[in-house]
């Protein structure tokens, strides 16, 4: 896997949001279970949809066909954490999103927890198919 150069990450992404680490979150490994994760980047994809992009869900939808998630180091309680998401390929039905869990340690350290890779596809709402992406939401996914 290729090293991740934090500072060209965060000059690059300029969609974020602030995460909270919730007591609920943590394991009996005492970091963030891996399956949170999940949640986490499903909350920022959310927000980047609606809050970037303007994305009115209820009349096209948009579904997972594929996510990955590569992680790097664990999350703890006391660490701070940012989501950062942007779109790196759109087609004609379907977008992938790039996403990164940033962060700092509770010692203060600068880094990058897990990367995570999602292709979303986008649906008619009341068929439940594939339709072609709004160019609405085209432009704000490429912009």
């Amino acid at each position: 896997m290729p090293r991740i150069d934090l500072s060209e990450i965060i000059g690059e992404l300029d969609f974020f949001i602030p995460i909270q680490i919730r007591f609920s979150d943590i394991d009996g490994y005492q970091h963030v279970n891996n399956g949170i994760y999940f949640n986490y980047y499903e909350h920022s994809r959310a927000a980047y949809l609606l809050d970037h992009c303007g994305w009115d869900l209820m009349e096209v939808g948009s579904v997972v066909a594929h996510v990955g998630i590569d992680y790097f180091l664990p999350i703890h309680l006391n660490d701070t954490l940012k989501a950062y998401v942007r779109c790196s390929k759109v087609g004609n039905t379907s977008f992938d999103l790039e996403q990164y869990l940033i962060g700092k340690t509770a010692e203060g350290k600068d880094v990058i927890f897990s990367k995570c890779h999602c292709t979303l596809v986008s649906v008619d709402m009341k068929t439940m198919k594939p339709v072609s992406i709004p160019d609405t939401y085209r432009s704000k996914l490429q912009s």
